[in-house]
C-alpha cells in the first residue's frame, strides 16, 4: 500500500508543479495587462526579461512565455536584439477600434437583453435615475466613482450575453482604450451626456427591448467618438 502511495505522489508532483507554473505565467500576463492598459507602464516602455524575472521570481523562460501572450494580444512588440516594447496606439487605430467597438458592444447589449430577465437591470435603472447615485457622481465631478460603477455594469452585460467570443473581443478592445475612455469622460459636458445616454439604454434593457437597447448603445459609442474627435488634441 505504501509503495502505491509513493508512486502516486511521484506521478502527481510534476502535474502540481506544472499547474503552479501555469498560474505564475497567467499572473504575470494579467498584471502586465492591467499595468499596460492603465498606462502605469506607458506606451513605448521597454519590458526587460531579466527585470521581470526578478520582479515575479520566475525564470526568464516563463517571462518569455508571458511576453508572447502579450504580443498575441497586440499590447507589445518584440524586435530581435531590442527586446519588448509597449505598443503605442495611433490616432487612426483608436478611431478604428471605436468603430469596431460600436458594433460589438451593440451586439453584446442585444444578447444580454435577450438572455437575462428584465428585472436584472432594475438596480441599474435605479442607479442611473434622476437623483440616483450616478447623477450624484456627475454633479460632484467624481469621474472615478462614475467610471467604477459603469465598469461593473459593462462586466455584467458581457457576462449576461453569454458569448465567450464577444467577451474576448471586448476584453482586448477595453485594454487598448481604457485610458482613452476615462479621458473622454472629463471632457466638457461629456459626463452629463454620457449619463443621459447610459440611462436610456439601461431603461431599454429593463423594458426587454433588445433592438432599442442595441441602437441606443451604438448611439452612445458614436457620441463618445464624436467628442473624442472634437477634443483629440487635448486627449491623445
Amino acid at each position: 500500500m505504501m509503495l502505491t502511495t509513493d508512486r502516486t505522489r511521484r506521478r502527481t508532483a510534476p502535474k502540481k508543479r506544472a499547474s503552479a507554473a501555469s498560474r505564475a505565467e497567467r499572473d504575470i500576463v494579467q498584471h502586465l495587462r492591467e499595468q499596460i492598459s492603465s498606462h502605469a507602464i506607458p506606451p513605448g516602455a521597454k519590458l526587460r526579461e531579466s527585470t521581470l524575472a526578478q520582479q515575479f521570481s520566475v525564470s526568464r523562460t516563463k517571462v518569455r512565455e508571458a511576453l508572447t501572450a502579450l504580443e498575441l494580444r497586440g499590447l507589445i512588440r518584440r524586435t530581435p536584439n531590442r527586446g519588448a516594447e509597449v505598443i503605442r496606439v495611433e490616432l487612426t487605430q483608436i478611431f478604428e477600434i471605436y468603430d469596431a467597438r460600436e458594433g460589438i458592444e451593440g451586439m453584446c447589449i442585444r444578447l444580454a437583453t435577450q438572455k437575462a430577465p428584465p428585472e436584472q437591470w432594475q438596480k441599474w435603472v435605479d442607479l442611473f435615475a434622476r437623483g440616483g447615485r450616478m447623477e450624484s457622481y456627475v454633479k460632484g465631478g467624481d469621474v472615478e466613482g462614475y467610471f467604477a460603477q459603469y465598469d461593473l455594469l459593462r462586466r455584467e452585460i458581457i457576462q449576461a450575453a453569454r458569448n465567450p467570443v464577444l467577451a474576448a473581443m471586448l476584453d482586448s478592445i477595453f485594454e487598448k482604450t481604457w485610458v482613452i475612455m476615462r479621458r473622454v469622460q472629463i471632457l466638457p459636458g461629456r459626463m452629463e451626456q454620457a449619463l443621459h445616454e447610459h440611462r436610456a439604454f439601461v431603461a431599454a434593457m429593463r423594458a426587454g427591448d433588445a433592438e432599442m437597447a442595441e441602437q441606443l448603445r451604438r448611439q452612445n459609442i458614436r457620441s463618445a467618438i464624436e467628442t473624442l474627435k472634437r477634443f483629440q488634441t487635448y486627449v491623445l
